[in-house]
């Protein structure tokens, strides 16, 4: 059971830039390709940028070609929640930090790993920590 991170939300617009609040906090997105992360390929684990849970490792992520760094699963089972997901007009799986409730992207039935799923996470959700 993940301890839960509750902030109120002035703290979290000065904790967070304001793309990270808009993101996290309220379920945007950021444009394909334009994401920090989504051609990084250097070893390391992603942590969310809202609290700093480990959520997805170097060894899970791929070139999906979505243009959101995209992972076959997250580093634990409880590290992500998931929720139905209804704007825009579709029904998604919504991604969200187990710890802090912040949006972090989707899931998708599309990925090549062994449960053939696709996180298609924000950049902005992120954090990364380089491997030593």
């Amino acid at each position: 059971m993940t301890d839960k991170l509750t902030l109120t939300d002035a703290e979290w617009r000065e904790r967070l830039t304001p793309e990270q609040y808009q993101i996290l906090r309220h379920g945007g997105t950021e444009r394909a390709f334009t994401g920090k992360y989504e051609s990084n390929k250097a070893p390391g684990m992603y942590l969310c940028a809202g609290c700093g849970t480990p959520l997805f490792s170097s060894e899970t992520k791929y070139n999906s070609g979505s243009g959101w760094p995209s992972y076959t699963s997250p580093v634990a089972a409880d590290a992500v929640d998931e929720h139905v997901d209804h704007s825009h007009g579709m029904v998604r799986t919504e991604v969200r930090c187990a710890t802090c409730e912040g949006h972090l992207g989707h899931v998708f039935p599309d990925g090549p790993g062994p449960d053939g799923l696709r996180y298609c996470i924000n950049s902005a959700s992120l954090d990364f920590k380089p491997k030593d």
